[in-house]
């Protein structure tokens, strides 16, 4: 998972030119607003009705919508950072770095959350109130984060532990290969992430299959509540590039060398950025009740800049 983070720039190639790299630059930035203008206003939409705050299902979306934006962020700036300074400072890298990963691995167990609680409303429902609380919503999302730490804060600290003061004085090219390079490292990180992912597939294949048998007694919303996990299965797929990216890319290149900043520059518009943008398109506009209030907060903004444009003097 290499967070610097799939930019054209590498250490044996050369960079592009000047024009190259600003229109790639300006692709990226128009994406980064796009998307991250649509999360913002679902993020808006969600505090601003109470209706949704004591929702656990919501609670755990516009959960997976921050975190995204905040990943989006962290992504974007490496890749102006590569094509900008090159090499950043150990100290600031490395907390870029972490922060990847730990969105990175949120995502998943986040979608993972999403699917028990659709699985516990459509087969449980008599007690799903009392078993998806708030409180137990964000105790859920607090465990999360825990998850994550678990898989990145160990390799922190043996790089504290190993690697001499200067190491964190000097400049690297910020990629997690360049911080976290010991091979230990590398088998651990392997492992890990074959048993998150396992996790949450086992997860996804069990909550689909039960609530999909209770759909042939129950109805149109179980149904529906397969077709949103099927989606959660879209996106942890989605999710899933962000892990094998890496040899993906070393795949292309080695097939197509003649196109080594075109292949790392696609796979990063296809691994970090689009993803990104599915979330908003399941909840935000595929559930009613989020889309009706989302369409009266769009309103209410545009008659507003209408009415302030007929106020304003010609």
């Amino acid at each position: 998972m290499n967070f610097s983070t799939y930019s054209n720039i590498s250490q044996t190639k050369g960079r592009d030119s000047h024009m190259i790299a600003v229109t790639k630059n300006v692709i990226v930035a128009a994406l980064y607003f796009s998307i991250n203008y649509i999360n913002g206003t679902l993020v808006h939409t969600f505090f601003k009705h109470e209706i949704f705050n004591g929702n656990p299902r919501y609670i755990l979306f516009i959960h997976m919508v921050i975190n995204d934006m905040i990943q989006l962020t962290i992504t974007v700036l490496l890749n102006v950072i590569a094509y900008i300074f090159y090499t950043v400072n150990v100290s600031l890298c490395c907390f870029l770095v972490v922060t990847a990963v730990f969105t990175t691995l949120n995502t998943p167990l986040n979608l993972a959350g999403m699917a028990v609680e659709r699985y516990i409303a459509i087969c449980n429902p008599l007690r799903h109130m009392q078993i998806c609380t708030v409180r137990r919503t964000y105790f859920l999302i607090g465990l999360i984060w825990v998850l994550g730490a678990i898989t990145i804060l160990p390799d922190l600290f043996f790089i504290l532990a190993t690697e001499p003061l200067s190491f964190f004085l000097s400049n690297i090219y910020c990629s997690r290969d360049s911080m976290f390079r010991h091979p230990y490292m590398v088998e651990k990180r392997n492992i890990s992430y074959l048993v998150y992912l396992s996790f949450v597939w086992l997860t996804l294949f069990y909550t689909y299959f039960r609530v999909m048998f209770a759909a042939k007694a129950t109805g149109a919303d179980a149904r529906k509540a397969c077709n949103t996990i099927i989606l959660h299965g879209l996106q942890l797929l989605l999710s899933m590039f962000t892990f094998i990216g890496p040899q993906i890319e070393n795949v292309s290149i080695s097939l197509f060398p003649m196109f080594f900043n075109e292949i790392k520059f696609t796979i990063y518009i296809f691994v970090h950025i689009l993803p990104r943008f599915l979330s908003p398109i399941v909840y935000g506009l595929r559930d009613q009740m989020f889309c009706a209030y989302l369409k009266r907060h769009l309103l209410c903004i545009w008659l507003n800049e209408r009415k302030q444009r007929k106020t304003q003097p010609s």
